[in-house]
């Protein structure tokens, strides 16, 4: 579990997250949701330590990330994973070798046991046959499955992604979605996902954080967020025609209409 505690952030004297508190559930996707801007990247920078917040404190269990030293701070990254948007896969290596990476840096294994761990990951997120690929001569989606496979190679307690779903058609997405939503709950991983697609917040969102405007807004889950009061919310989740669709159906089905 990742507990937040009235958390704010500020750039060039511009506060862009105000006294958010959340609490990220261990064996469940857990989604960050918001418009463009809002914050939420911030957030899950914080959340990774990438930035630090000026309030607030962040806790993984019962360990404070803000007052960890250099050596817990660096215990606590072997329990990470990290699945960024653009996959971030190293162009001029095969997919084992982007998997077993992590391994080579930080696993104590031998290298038969790095190979073994390597090839089972790979194997998990269905690319069996790819080990000898490179990036260019892959789908992005299967780009994706390698950047997930690299990312749960070191068997993290906890899993952050920054729009998994970018750049993939919608039948990759589910397919992205429902790789992360096993493997979370497969390994009983906290895992933190930064979305703005509705899609994976009604496939996936088991617990979902909005936030607007640096405020922690509503959460709540998948089955919830339809009767949310909150406004900014609402204006979010109905913003494209098919789910503005969605809500007049509700509206009709309320009414007896």
């Amino acid at each position: 579990m990742i507990e937040v505690k009235n958390i704010s952030k500020w750039f060039d004297g511009v506060q862009v997250l105000h006294d958010i508190s959340a609490v990220f559930e261990t064996g469940k996707t857990n989604l960050i949701i918001g418009q463009s801007g809002s914050g939420k990247t911030v957030l899950l920078k914080c959340l990774v330590g990438l930035l630090h917040p000026e309030e607030g404190e962040i806790y993984y269990d019962d360990a404070c990330l803000n007052t960890m030293n250099s050596e817990q701070r660096k215990q606590l990254r072997m329990d990470i994973g990290m699945l960024f948007q653009g996959s971030a896969l190293f162009d001029n290596e095969t997919v084992l070798g982007n998997v077993i990476f992590p391994l080579k840096m930080f696993s104590p294994l031998s290298h038969a046991e790095q190979l073994e761990r390597a090839h089972f990951c790979i194997e998990r997120v269905g690319l069996k046959n790819a080990d000898s690929k490179y990036p260019s001569e892959i789908s992005g989606g299967m780009q994706k499955r390698v950047a997930i496979a690299r990312a749960i190679a070191l068997n993290p307690k906890y899993l952050f992604c920054d729009e998994p779903n970018s750049g993939l058609d919608p039948k990759t997405s589910i397919m992205i979605d429902e790789l992360l939503s096993d493997i979370t709950h497969e390994y009983g991983i906290t895992t933190v996902i930064n979305t703005h697609d509705m899609n994976s917040v009604l496939g996936i969102g088991e617990h979902i954080i909005f936030i607007n405007k640096g405020h922690c807004d509503w959460t709540g889950d998948d089955r919830s967020i339809y009767h949310s009061h909150s406004q900014p919310l609402n204006d979010f989740v109905f913003a494209s025609r098919l789910f503005k669709e969605v809500k007049k159906y509700m509206e009709r089905d309320s009414a007896g209409v």
